[in-house]
């Protein structure tokens, strides 16, 4: 009840600022989405399982495999309701703002009743060639997506998140911009020794950085950008304070072409960790310090990039492709017992396993507009090759081992979920 009173004042505040400024609008938007999936195997999902990750490794019983299991499911969870602030100018600069919301928070797995959550919120003020944009929005490096309607819009072949953060956008020529962010942690987060967690960059008081260049000119966008993360893994170890810190470095590269009713886009990054923007990774421990409590950690290095191809207008044709290669960790991990550490030592992603080796999927979608009216059907193809964790005492299967490299090579073996999913969608 509370969120609903806060939206509606929100809309009675922008109502009222557009009658005092006769430049500035208040437009409101949104959607109405309902989404309809059938799975043929157990898998990593989230959003009432229609954003999906990837499919679950075997888990045999016998001879039969557990996670070979089919399902299904359809709602309208994620119909959205947003408005932007527009056309406001003050002494000189042009103001503007946008807060957009879902109906996700507030499920238990599959059931419940969705409530609203927050997705962004926002100010801008800027002059001609800058703009600085205060509070949450699309990550830089996960701003540009493909073309497919599946809610997971690619994930985790590409970075995936909204953030609070602080952006400057600067127009350096009418075709080249820079983008400096300065970006915390909310709802996508870091993993570490006590889970997934927004404490390790909260305790390690420095925020993620990204910087980027943009080319634009006739049908061509092209960016390029670093991004660079540092938190604290542990501040202390239970009894005294510890100087424990990890920084990761990791580039990206997107480039979109359009003619006429054709459009291609694609997009690779090279993370090391990344699992707070929604990536198949994660870091672990590599070294004990010289004062016996802190430790050294080492980032996994994973390749992620995808593809679309889009044709048509009433009638869209998309094909999407995506690759994942999980390249273990930049250095050993530490607790090497003749090549194999303990798993625990492997902090990785909560929507995958540190097990995965490598990943494809491939996306032909076809939607049909009828003016502000879609439909859609899309099947969705996403095979792991997935590793067996190793099990150095023959008497317990429960303290799981990986090599000392942070892959798991032993018995590599794929593993698929086919998806099917249809979109009904009504847009204002």
């Amino acid at each position: 009840m509370k969120k609903t009173i806060v939206i509606i004042a929100s809309l009675v505040l922008g109502a009222a600022l557009s009658a005092q400024d006769k430049v500035g609008q208040l437009k409101p938007y949104g959607f109405v989405r309902n989404y309809y999936a059938f799975d043929t195997r157990e898998s990593v999902a989230g959003s009432e399982d229609f954003f999906f990750y990837l499919p679950k490794d075997v888990n045999m019983s016998g001879d039969v495999d557990l996670n070979e299991q089919t399902s299904m499911r359809f709602a309208a969870l994620t119909s959205r309701l947003g408005v932007n602030l527009v056309g406001f100018m003050f002494e000189g600069f042009n103001v503007g703002g946008k807060i957009e919301t879902d109906f996700y928070s507030g499920l238990s797995g599959v059931t419940g009743t969705a409530q609203l959550r927050l997705r962004q919120a926002y100010a801008t003020i800027g002059r001609d060639d800058w703009m600085v944009t205060a509070g949450q929005t699309w990550h830089p490096m996960a701003a540009d997506m493909p073309d497919v309607f599946s809610l997971n819009t690619g994930a985790p072949f590409g970075p995936f998140s909204r953030t609070p953060q602080v952006k400057l956008d600067w127009k350096v020529t009418p075709s080249i911009s820079l983008t400096g962010s300065a970006l915390w942690q909310m709802q996508y987060t870091s993993t570490g020794p006590a889970g997934a967690s927004a404490n390790y960059i909260k305790y390690g008081c420095t925020p993620e950085l990204y910087l980027g260049v943009s080319y634009s000119a006739g049908g061509l966008l092209a960016r390029a950008g670093v991004d660079v993360l540092s938190i604290k893994p542990r501040w202390n170890d239970g009894a005294v304070k510890v100087s424990d810190r990890l920084t990761t470095v990791s580039p990206f590269f997107y480039a979109q072409y359009r003619k006429g009713l054709f459009s291609v886009k694609f997009k690779t990054i090279m993370a090391e960790g990344g699992e707070h923007m929604n990536l198949n990774g994660g870091y672990g421990i590599s070294a004990v310090k010289s004062d016996g409590r802190s430790f050294e950690y080492t980032p996994t290095r994973n390749s992620s990039s995808w593809i679309s191809l889009m044709y048509g207008s009433k009638t869209q044709w998309i094909l999407f492709g995506g690759y994942v290669r999980n390249y273990g960790t930049k250095d050993y991990l530490y607790g090497d017992q003749n090549g194999y550490v303990p798993a625990g030592n492997l902090y990785f992603s909560k929507n995958s396993f540190s097990n995965m080796n490598r990943m494809w999927r491939l996306t032909p979608t076809v939607i049909h507009n009828i003016g502000k009216f879609a439909i859609g059907l899309e099947y969705e193809v996403t095979s792991v090759l997935y590793g067996d964790y190793r099990y150095l005492s023959s008497t317990s299967k429960t303290l799981k081992y990986i090599a000392s490299n942070g892959l798991c090579k032993d018995n590599l073996h794929w593993v698929t979920n086919n998806r099917i999913q249809a979109l009904v969608k009504f847009s204002f």
